[in-house]
């Protein structure tokens, strides 16, 4: 290492984070509503409510989704009880229950209204687990038109798993009823007040973000154009905000809109990072001549974060209570968009933001292997998900980058495959990738990991950073290093030169599955044989049903008739069955599709429930064939057809994939023979403390021992600091049974002189910052 001769410097934006509202990680985790279904939309169906007779006699009570005479143009659903004589109870436990403080108070909030003379007073408890009111009161006073009422409730005891009970009494004719909408509970006591849960704002604020990445995300795009992400939708009073059916199966009720993410920006001290619809959806785009609503967005979102109080956008954010203007400087114009559609309306948003606003920095999406270059942007965002192993590979990726092209935005990356529920060996996996961008700072300007939130009881995607129920959270391993990198950032890169030894990669193993997307089908006879012969399984679906077999991400599973059927249109639905430990091997089956709009996936090599390793026959829109593997893959044209029962096999010798369809040979693969090194690293100075900050990564399985030079250091200065993490195997996870099981540990060093040795653990990143004087 040239400790004498600084590089270039570190941007100061380079550790981010990326909220995407999947997981519930707003409603239900971040956005502190412990209501879940508080105004009814999204379904006829009382969803999330549990809703008795109390006891009593007279008429049987009963209830209905009403949209006779909405709240308000954008909340059309209410909820209509008629309590008759007997009285009625609505129950509700939020999301998986509902954390109650002692001492702390809750606001219930709810607009009601009444029919045929109802005149009885709502009574309104707060509930222990075990069912015992904690804290109660009464709300009275109702009439015909819509009328907000509110309550104080200060719990006596503390309980994670608490819920609501509404009790509604009934009265001698049994006629009348009342109407019940935006039925909310909160706490009165947010982080920095401005109504957000405490502890996970705060788990945000502590990786100390230089920018936060906003609101998605295939949360921008949406399904379809109907279910986009439009952020005028998503301001103002929380009862007229436009809900959204969520990409993760679930409603989103927007109380965490656009103004609710500038703020959080502002206090967590990070640059806000708006990333807008560019006018296209998963599975389709807005014509050409209709994108100048989507323009005018663009446009209105910066005035509304940016313009003086007195501009139209600007004065509705100061109605809102934020008079002075919000500090946006970047827009991203759309999210994973490519091709000629993006390519086609790129220049639209560059051309009218420019001319506006030419301060705003402007990031284009790099997807489907390009990014546009009319006009040229001057920031391109990347995306990665891979093994730990393929990070590893990746920490050279922009070592030969074009210096003179637009500079880089690594807005997504996490290690999905071989990640656990976030292990170490992971969160190893990103340490290096991230030295790697640490040392290319001069063009890799911003990084963040994917996504940032999951509810542990809605976990539609994995890994994630950070994990949380009613009651806590926890940080993966790789939360550990995104904080270690952000808080031991330095201003300059110094030169290194890292001379490792090479390490093997290990043959695949793994289960069998099958799988769909967005489809339907079904699969029979189906059988796995080893090279010499042995049936190492074979289905009986007519007798034994799915004994033995493992069902991934929900799905309609079936048996009937001795075929294995799933018949919802849901992603990522997958069913595996064998020994992990399986090598070499050969899958036969018949497969077809029944509907949908992709074909089906025969898994091989699956390890552990969180593997995609898979042979994709359909896939990205009924366009492709697809070997997808850990580490490669390769991609042919083809489709699959509704009906057809379709011969599959897929045989695996070694590093050869072989696939035949219908007899026809579609790929014969062989997988490169890669190789990791044992150490990464990348090292900084810090001009305040005049620190060299080293960071070491050992991705080997046992202690490395390494020798460093601090070339042009005549002398350490003082006590030098290391933190390790590390844990004692590389599948460790944390939970919220043991959320420090894997966390880094700090201790005082002695560096004898500029060369010195230290031996560095099996799985670990290890940051040395070294006092080497101003």
């Amino acid at each position: 290492m040239q400790a004498d001769k600084p590089g270039h410097a570190i941007s100061p934006l380079l550790w981010g984070i990326f909220f995407e509202d999947i997981n519930l990680a707003a409603d239900g985790g971040l956005y502190p509503e412990l209501i879940r279904n508080r105004s009814f939309e999204g379904s006829d169906a009382l969803r999330f409510w549990k809703f008795t007779s109390a006891a009593g006699t007279g008429a049987e009570p009963s209830r209905s989704i009403d949209e006779s005479r909405p709240l308000n143009a954008f909340n059309r659903r209410s909820l209509h009880v008629r309590p008759g004589g007997a009285g009625c109870v609505l129950e509700n436990e939020g999301y998986w229950g509902m954390r109650f403080v002692a001492g702390e108070t809750c606001t219930f909030r709810v607009a009601a209204r009444t029919g045929d003379g109802f005149n009885g007073a709502l009574r309104v408890q707060l509930c222990d687990s075990t069912g015992a009111v904690i804290a109660s009161g009464e709300l009275s006073g109702f009439g015909p038109g819509w009328k907000q009422h509110s309550l104080a409730l200060t719990p006596s005891k503390s309980d994670p798993r608490g819920q609501l009970k509404l009790h509604v009494p009934g009265d001698a004719s049994g006629k009348g009823s009342l109407f019940l909408d935006m039925i909310s509970l909160m706490p009165v006591k947010t982080w920095k007040g401005h109504g957000l849960r405490e502890d996970l704002a705060e788990a945000m604020s502590s990786l100390k973000p230089a920018f936060f990445r906003f609101p998605g995300g295939c949360w921008v795009e949406g399904e379809d154009i109907a279910g986009a992400y439009r952020w005028k939708e998503t301001i103002g009073d929380v009862a007229s905000r436009t809900q959204l059916e969520n990409l993760w199966d679930y409603n989103a009720t927007q109380g965490l809109g656009y103004h609710e993410y500038l703020q959080l920006s502002e206090d967590l001290g990070a640059e806000p990072v708006f990333c807008i619809n560019v006018g296209m959806a998963h599975h389709e785009s807005v014509p050409l001549d209709r994108m100048g609503a989507w323009v005018q967005d663009a446009l209105d979102a910066i005035e509304y974060a940016t313009g003086p109080a007195d501009s139209v956008w600007g004065s509705l954010r100061a109605k809102n209570g934020h008079p002075a203007p919000f500090n946006l400087r970047i827009v991203e114009i759309g999210n994973e968009n490519g091709g000629a559609d993006y390519a086609a309306r790129w220049p639209l948003f560059v051309k009218a933001i420019k001319a506006r606003y030419p301060e705003i920095t402007l990031i284009a999406n790099h997807w489907q292997n390009g990014y546009p270059k009319e006009p040229m942007p001057e920031v391109v965002d990347e995306h990665y998900y891979d093994t730990p192993e393929g990070f590893m590979r990746r920490a050279t990726h922009y070592d030969g980058y074009d210096r003179k092209g637009p500079k880089i935005f690594v807005g997504e990356y996490a290690a999905t495959k071989r990640a656990g529920l976030g292990n170490l060996r992971a969160a190893i996996g990103e340490a290096a990738f991230m030295t790697g961008l640490e040392r290319n700072a001069d063009i890799v300007t911003m990084a963040a990991y994917a996504p940032l939130f999951t509810n542990v009881n809605h976990r539609a995607w994995n890994p994630d950073l950070i994990n949380f129920d009613s009651a806590g959270w926890y940080g993966i391993p790789g939360y550990h290093v995104q904080q270690l990198f952000s808080l031991n950032a330095g201003d300059v890169t110094l030169p290194i030169d890292v001379q490792s030894a090479e390490l093997p990669q290990e043959n695949p193993r793994g289960r069998i599955g099958l799988g769909t997307w967005n489809t339907q089908a079904e699969f029979k006879d189906l059988k796995v044989t080893a090279p010499d012969g042995k049936v190492l399984f074979a289905a009986d679906f007519a007798g034994r049903g799915t004994e033995g077999w493992t069902f991934l991400g929900g799905g309609e599973w079936s048996v009937k008739d001795g075929v294995l059927r799933q018949t919802s249109e849901k992603q990522k639905l997958r069913a595996l069955v064998g020994d992990p430990a399986w090598t070499d091997y050969t899958i036969e089956l018949k497969a077809r599709k029944l509907a949908g709009r992709e074909g089906f996936l025969v898994l091989f090599h699956n390890e552990s429930d969180e593997d995609r390793t898979a042979w994709n026959l359909g896939g990205w829109g009924n366009k492709y064939y697809a070997l997808v593997l850990a580490d490669s893959d390769e991609r042919k044209e083809g489709s699959i057809e509704t009906g057809h029962w379709y011969d599959v096999r897929v045989q695996l010798d070694g590093d050869r994939v072989r696939g035949w369809l219908d007899g026809k040979l579609v790929h014969d693969f062989r997988r490169p023979h890669l190789t990791t090194k044992a150490i990464y690293a990348s090292a900084t100075r810090d001009k305040d403390t005049g620190e060299i900050i080293l960071k070491v990564v050992n991705t080997a399985a046992g202690p490395t021992e390494t020798t460093i030079h601090l070339a042009g250091i005549t002398a350490i200065s003082g006590q030098a600091q290391a933190t390790v993490l590390t844990s004692e195997k590389p599948t460790d996870e944390n939970s919220l049974a043991e959320p420090r099981k894997v966390a880094p540990r700090t201790e005082e060093v002695t560096i004898p002189g500029p060369r010195f040795t230290r031996s560095f653990p099996g799985n670990s990143l290890t940051v040395l910052r070294i006092p080497v004087g101003k």
